[in-house]
């Protein structure tokens, strides 16, 4: 508190004024004493405000119904009078600081316990407001008191009288009018639209995440207002350092939609806490007794100069609508210098060990990391090394015969070869998604990519099977270690929406068209040079890749690495690599023998406990909230069936291309490179353009149609199909869909996710994907090569053994597509919609 200055009034009807306690929207605050010696807090309002004959009117109104506001979290009103020519409300002094002060000024943000009980304590108080009939409108945590029995909210509805004053033009003008704290107002505050309970709510998520983080939710407002009122309104928060039991609560009070927020009620049921308990550590509890003890030995200095302000009656016969005319003795001066919480120190020694930070000095509060100049540069290069996972994917698979003929492999050994990758790179990628959340994704880039470019080596230089098979090994290996560090590093580095958007669809075009490229790679080396050449080309490829990533990649900075999750790993892992082996069992050795039996129950075993581990782990590689999240959920599952209806039919694609319709392998891997083209148009040109005005589940839906129409059209091949009007346009449109697709499946899965669990949310994307397309093959080669061997047993002319198969591959064109319109309707059962959201574009003219 600061001492009172000369132009500072004496006394407020019953009260003494007998110190400054600061400024707030409306005024300046007083520390005031009644006749009986009771402490209270005056609010005294602005003489701009005063004159104002609608302010008076909606003040007495707001005051009227704070009186009614109970319960023992917030700061009671005991007094007031609207009608003097200087309107006061007098309410109940809290003897504490208030929250800013704890957390910028002195202690560093809470432990866990306490943002637990200051999320009960707040969501009482606000659910007192609101059963009062008000709206806070201004809950933030200088509006919060930190006291020993808990945390109390100050100035409830009084903020309310402003609004209607923001169309008057003599206070529209003013510079930065605006009813709330930029720092924590919700999104239909921002756009000014009309508020409800629910806005106050994502204010309380706003004023959580502060007090566990010690940073506001978007960032600082001394980059530009418009900027920062942009980010409230269009970017996903960033939770990162949010206790691991609230996260999902303060997530969903932060939610952009009113109406998909909890009630006070719900928040104060589901954080309900021992009220007997300490909510504050003890040094913190100690420093508030002695806060409290020295107001009462405070000595008012009065200086001689002050006079109170006289107490003008009010005429009765003046019109209702003129104010009372304001005494020329009162004209407030600005406010002094004023720290809410002076004398209010730092315990004794360090900081308690059970807070997860050290205290912070206001200038050291973090900011969030500004947008990289370079970060379209490392875009290209995290497009780059994703091409490359799926180069080494695809074209290797175009070589296995070539390769059978070189090295002499048996029909198990080719399988062998086959699934050792597939194997590898599935049961790594949540290793690899967790690696890059602790490690660092820039850093496991730069792994991966000297791993792949070893194995590409070796698998070039191989003499017999077995080298082969452990360097195909190897690149699935480092493979799952790329795949998910690319992903998430896209996820952290583009949060602004439109160029979100914009990553996603580069990204997401890649993906989609990158094994449709590799095919065609594949069949031209194949053609024109040789496999090992095909794998050697490997290597130039990683150490390009790796330059760029040492020059040009950028990670945001996060907070330090949680322990790995030891447990996680091995059942996620190993329910991944268990099912995959399974899968690609079942056709050669029956899917009732014991060993696929064993394997397939066990891996659906290990990744339940794996998902159990997640909900139960202190540290998860994988939190519940990835999993449980309806938006998240429908589209993993979308991405699963997907896998199963179209990545395991690329091989039939190049059957008919090269059996069918006779075409050289070079020729053939040609004939998918209109493909790719189209995955490059729905992810760049459709699905980045939509993704930021509409809801995701608008694209999915699109590009999952997409997809089974053009799995639909191939279903009409036949042996005299010409490309141009056989396979062409279906496999047009499946492009087409792929890319419309996946953009918003990569943006809603890791949308919304804390940093440091981007990349298991990355990896859950690829698990999905890589399940779904060993579950398609797996279904696939049985119901082919079951048509061979029916048909080889028999005396049937080659001729018809092609026509069986044809009409087989006629058969898994209608199933992919079926599967793919299952995708659809699970994507859109369980993506929620979202109206659009309208974009807060800057003011130039506030600007200037």
């Amino acid at each position: 508190m600061d001492q009172l200055i000369a132009e500072d009034p004496t006394r407020m009807g019953p009260y003494r004024l007998i110190a400054r306690l600061g400024a707030g929207g409306m005024g300046l605050v007083y520390l005031g004493r009644s006749e009986a010696g009771r402490t209270v807090a005056v609010k005294v309002v602005q003489a701009e405000y005063a004159g104002h004959p609608e302010f008076r009117r909606r003040f007495a109104r707001e005051v009227a119904a704070a009186r009614r506001v109970g319960g023992n979290c917030t700061a009671a009103v005991l007094d007031a009078d609207p009608e003097a020519a200087i309107p006061w409300v007098a309410t109940q002094y809290i003897p504490g600081p208030d929250l800013h002060a704890v957390v910028a000024q002195h202690f560093g943000p809470l432990p866990e316990h306490s943002v637990h009980t200051l999320a009960n304590r707040l969501a009482l108080a606000l659910q007192a407001v609101h059963e009062a009939g008000l709206i806070h409108r201004d809950l933030k945590p200088s509006n919060v008191l930190v006291t020993v029995d808990g945390p109390r909210v100050i100035d409830f509805g009084i903020a309310r009288a402003m609004d209607s004053l923001a169309e008057e033009h003599s206070l529209h003008t003013r510079t930065g009018m605006l009813i709330g704290s930029p720092g924590f107002m919700s999104p239909e505050q921002v756009r000014g639209l009309e508020l409800t309970p629910a806005s106050d709510v994502f204010c309380l998520g706003a004023v959580l995440v502060y007090a566990a983080t010690g940073r506001h939710l978007f960032g600082a407002t001394d980059t530009g207002l418009n900027a920062h009122l942009f980010r409230v309104a269009e970017e996903e928060a960033d939770l990162t350092g949010v206790p691991e039991a609230l996260v999902d609560l303060v997530r969903a009070c932060l939610h952009k939609d009113p109406a998909r927020r909890p009630s006070p009620r719900e928040v104060a049921e589901r954080t309900a806490t021992d009220q007997a308990a300490e909510w504050l550590p003890g040094a913190v509890l100690a420093q508030l007794g002695r806060h409290a003890a020295e107001l009462l030995d405070y000595a008012p200095v009065i200086p001689a100069q002050a006079q109170a302000p006289a107490q003008t009656p009010v005429p009765q016969d003046r019109s209702r609508d003129q104010p009372p005319p304001l005494p020329p003795a009162y004209a407030p001066g600005p406010p002094a210098p004023f720290d809410p919480a002076r004398g209010f120190g730092p315990p004794p020694g360090a900081a308690p060990s059970s807070w997860p930070l050290p205290p912070p000095s206001p200038a050291a509060l973090p900011d969030p990391a500004p947008a990289h100049p370079r970060r379209w540069w490392g875009l290209a290069v995290v497009a780059l090394v994703q091409l490359m996972v799926l180069l080494q994917a695809a074209n290797f698979s175009i070589a296995i015969p070539a390769v059978q003929s070189d090295l002499r492999l048996s029909a198990d050994g080719v399988r062998t070869m086959a699934n050792a990758y597939a194997i590898a790179f599935g049961a790594v990628l949540l290793i690899g998604g967790h690696i890059a959340d602790r490690a660092g994704r820039r850093r496991t880039l730069i792994v991966g990519l000297l791993g792949c470019a070893a194995a590409s080596a070796l698998g070039g230089s191989a003499g017999e099977s077995g080298t082969l098979v452990w360097a195909r090994v190897l690149q699935g290996v480092f493979g799952g270690l790329l795949t998910p560090a690319a992903l998430s590093l896209v996820a952290t580095g583009f949060t602004a929406p439109k160029e979100r958007g914009r990553a996603f669809g580069i990204y997401a075009a890649i993906v989609a068209g990158g094994t449709a490229l590799g095919t065609a790679e594949g069949g031209w080396l194949l053609e024109a040079l040789s496999w090992r050449v095909s794998l050697y080309l490997g290597v130039p490829v990683a150490v390009v890749a790796l330059i760029g990533t040492l020059t040009l990649v950028h990670e945001r900075p996060g907070r330090a690495a949680a322990p790995f999750d030891v447990p996680g790993v091995l059942l996620g892992s190993g329910g991944v690599a268990a099912l995959i082996c399974g899968l690609g069992e079942a056709r050669p050795r029956g899917w009732d023998t014991p060993l696929v039996l064993v394997l397939l129950v066990g891996g659906v075993l290990l990744l339940a406990g794996f998902l159990w581990r997640q909900s139960a782990g202190s540290h998860p590689l994988l939190p519940a909230y990835v999993f449980t999240d309806p938006n998240r959920a429908g589209s993993l599952l979308g991405m699963l069936l997907l896998g199963a209806g179209v990545f395991a039919l690329y091989p039939v694609v190049g059957y008919y291309l090269q059996v069918v319709l006779r075409h050289a392998p070079a020729t053939a891997g040609l004939d998918f490179l209109p493909m790719a083209a189209a995955a490059v148009v729905g992810a760049t040109q459709v699905s980045a353009r939509l993704l930021p005005r509409v809801a995701p589940r608008v694209p999915i839906l699109a590009g999952l149609v997409l997809t089974a129409v053009g799995l639909f059209l191939l279903t009409g091949l036949g042996f005299h199909s010409p490309y141009a009007t056989g396979a062409l346009p279906g496999m047009l449109l499946i492009g087409l869909g792929l890319g419309t697709a996946f953009v918003p499946i990569f943006a809603t899965v890791t949308g919304g996710v804390a940093a440091e669990h981007c990349g298991g949310a990355a990896a859950a994307v690829f698990t999905a994907q890589a399940l779904g397309t060993a579950i398609g093959a797996a279904l696939l080669d049985t119901v082919l090569s079951g048509r061979v061997d029916l048909l080889r047993r028999g005396s049937v002319l080659p001729s018809a053994i092609e026509r069986e198969l044809l009409r087989a591959y006629t058969v898994n064109f209608w199933w992919a597509a079926g599967v793919v319109l299952l995708a659809a309707l699970a994507a859109g059962l369980m993506v929620r919609s979202r109206a659009p959201r309208d974009a807060v574009r800057p003011n130039p003219a506030a600007d200037a």
